[in-house]
């Protein structure tokens, strides 16, 4: 796998887990995690999330039917991890042509099967510097993934890059609710969640350092304002599950 190509001095504009000081060493922390985690992510996910994860995944897929549905389209699932995202864009486009990209050998080795059995290319790389040519893509789909990029600025400027003009981008990420759910799911979510996931995955960094990820991450508003400030038109937040969740949505011009 190609190695992060930023200098040790850049301070991480995205993600920062323990330890990391500035954006080659988040980007080398996120991509240990989660080599770490892959043989049981998909279990960890469906159990933390009472199986709403899968909901989130084909509602998000079901926005895009306009897209999926056409015969030529190309689809870019970004930070694709073991696959489920890219197999609910199957389900609902046939015909497309689906690129999952994952940096994490070990989570995109975990989803070879699904990426096989469902006609799924498979590119290991880095989100931040993508191997794809400008204006490749019709439609580009992150699932929990683009919170993790050391860099929120570069990862949207690479995925309007590599879209067509008119073509769309659809991220779908934690987000903190408010009102009276709010304290109780900071609860679960901080206090909670980090135990199941380290006593099932049997490493206890990457489920404490996903709520101080989630944390890290703009608020919707100011999501927003990132992705139109880098290019996108049309630029919405949709939350999913009393704000648990939701998808940020964007058009290239």
């Amino acid at each position: 796998m190609p190695e992060t190509v930023i200098p040790e001095t850049v301070k991480a504009a995205g993600a920062t887990p323990a330890g990391a000081s500035d954006e080659a060493s988040a980007a080398r922390a996120v991509q240990q995690m989660f080599d770490e985690i892959a043989p049981r992510y998909d279990l960890l996910n469906h159990t933390l999330s009472m199986n709403i994860d899968r909901l989130w995944w084909r509602r998000t897929a079901r926005l895009f039917t306009h897209i999926l549905r056409r015969k030529d389209a190309r689809v870019l699932d970004l930070c694709a991890g073991t696959g489920d995202m890219s197999v609910a864009l199957r389900a609902v486009g046939s015909d497309a042509r689906i690129f999952a990209l994952d940096f994490s050998h070990q989570m995109l080795h975990h989803g070879l099967e699904k990426y096989r059995r469902k006609n799924i290319q498979a590119i290991e790389a880095d989100a931040l510097h993508l191997p794809l040519g400008p204006a490749c893509m019709d439609l580009v789909v992150s699932a929990f993934g683009f919170r993790n990029l050391a860099n929120y600025e570069a990862g949207l400027r690479e995925i309007l890059r590599v879209l067509k003009p008119g073509g769309e981008v659809g991220i779908l990420d934690f987000s903190e609710p408010q009102g009276l759910l709010g304290p109780l799911y900071g609860f679960y979510f901080r206090k909670v969640l980090p135990r199941i996931g380290t006593l099932i995955s049997g490493v206890r960094g990457p489920y404490a350092y996903l709520p101080a990820s989630v944390q890290k991450f703009p608020a919707p508003q100011e999501m927003v304002k990132r992705m139109e400030a880098v290019g996108f038109t049309n630029v919405s937040w949709t939350p999913y599950t009393f704000g648990i969740a939701g998808l940020y949505r964007g058009t290239k011009p």
